[in-house]
């Protein structure tokens, strides 16, 4: 093995060691009325770290080759590097931790955020059944979210994905929707969405 192997060998392993400690991966739920499901999974991977040294988020984001820093809040001195964008997370962090996984039991949630995000870009997530898996594993994901406010999977499940975009006290004009699930026939919803 030649120096410069061995170089970034460590540096690999100094990578998926500070983001064993400091890192996060999570799915992250939000309401969309212009998403099909009136929902939609938000994957990110972040590192945290005081402001004082920042150079080890910068050669986080460098040797990665994506990504941005910015600062965590406005009340404290954290930065935290962000990588939201699928493709980065696909083409380059996922394959990251593949190679060089972690050694805690953050490694779970590592398996799990490759497992959605990978699905999502195949587009499992555009239908309600392959919605609802997703949201499942990433419901189950850091500690089953013991801190979330919102119940998400109740909240979704009470969805009728058919009228998601129906508005109260305004004219709406029928449309029909794409075929979904084992329907046998297109269902009308109105439009436009809200």
């Amino acid at each position: 093995m030649s120096g410069a192997d061995n170089q970034q060998e460590r540096l690999d392993s100094y990578i998926a060691g500070y983001v064993d400690g400091e890192g996060s991966f999570s799915v992250s739920v939000q309401r969309n009325r212009s998403c099909r499901i009136g929902f939609q999974l938000i994957p990110e991977f972040h590192v945290s770290q005081n402001g004082d040294r920042a150079q080890v988020l910068e050669l986080i984001r460098e040797w990665l080759g994506c990504g941005y820093i910015k600062a965590n809040s406005t009340t404290d001195r954290a930065l935290v590097f962000v990588v939201r964008d699928r493709e980065e997370l696909v083409g380059r962090v996922i394959p990251f931790f593949e190679r060089h996984p972690l050694l805690s039991s953050k490694q779970a949630d590592v398996d799990k955020f490759a497992f959605v995000v990978k699905a999502m870009a195949s587009g499992h997530h555009r239908t309600l059944a392959g919605f609802s898996e997703l949201l499942n594993v990433a419901l189950s994901m850091n500690g089953g979210g013991r801190h979330r406010k919102v119940r998400w999977a109740k909240l979704v499940a009470l969805q009728n994905p058919q009228r998601l975009h129906a508005r109260q006290g305004r004219e709406a004009r029928k449309i029909q929707s794409e075929l979904h699930g084992d329907m046998q026939s297109q269902a009308e919803m109105p439009w436009p969405p809200s």
